[in-house]
């Protein structure tokens, strides 16, 4: 059973999720927060698996409340995934930074909500097709870009595969899709991405698509 603690400022919007998941028999919602403020206090009281956190809200912010909950030492197995209406590259670039594990949009499907919990639970970076549009068009440099750079000092561990691998999982990739790109099985592709995680003591996926932009893997396109 994964345990969920939805957070949103708006008392509509916290009803409808919660009936979305309650429908589920694998997830269970222990909880409700109406602003940052009190899902900090209600993820250290109630220790969620997963915490669906809305961005804009009064008090203290999804944004912040994100990186409290993240730095707390006891969340090491705790996920944020962040649902809200504001998928711009701002919101993404800060929310991933703040450790959160996935960002979909709340005019996702009832099923999609449900599958984006199940996904960041079992350690998956999980980003909506517009919040990786946003994240994509600003961040990633071409290939050719990438050939002239070489690779950063900070993934100098990694082989050349590896540092194809992370590119691919920053850009958005599924492991099905890393296996359909580079002619692997699925768990080879889940293998690299693993090993990779290992290498560069990431957490999990999310924290490898900051590494590629912080470390300059990926850079502002043309």
């Amino acid at each position: 059973m994964i345990r969920v603690l939805v957070v949103d400022d708006q008392p509509l919007i916290r009803q409808a999720v919660a009936d979305i998941l309650a429908v589920h028999d694998d997830l269970d919602v222990i909880g409700t927060a109406a602003d940052g403020r009190e899902a900090i206090a209600e993820a250290s009281r109630l220790r969620p698996d997963v915490v669906l956190m809305d961005i804009r809200m009064p008090e203290v912010d999804g944004i912040r409340a994100t990186e409290v909950i993240c730095a707390d030492p006891g969340s090491d197995e705790m996920r944020v995934l962040v649902l809200t209406t504001f998928e711009e590259e701002e919101y993404v670039v800060s929310a991933l930074r703040a450790g959160a594990s996935g960002f979909i949009g709340k005019g996702a499907e009832p099923d999609d909500i449900a599958r984006a919990v199940r996904a960041v639970h079992a350690g998956d970076t999980l980003l909506s097709p517009v919040a990786t549009r946003a994240l994509i068009s600003r961040y990633v440099m071409p290939a050719s870009g990438l050939r002239a750079a070489g690779v950063p000092a900070e993934l100098s561990g990694l082989t050349e595969r590896e540092v194809e691998v992370l590119l691919l999982v920053a850009r958005g990739r599924s492991n099905q899709e890393l296996a359909e790109q580079l002619f692997i099985s699925p768990h080879t592709a889940k293998t690299h991405v693993n090993r990779i995680m290992s290498k560069v003591g990431a957490h999990d996926r999310a924290q490898l698509v900051i590494l590629a932009y912080e470390s300059g893997l990926l850079a502002p396109g043309e």
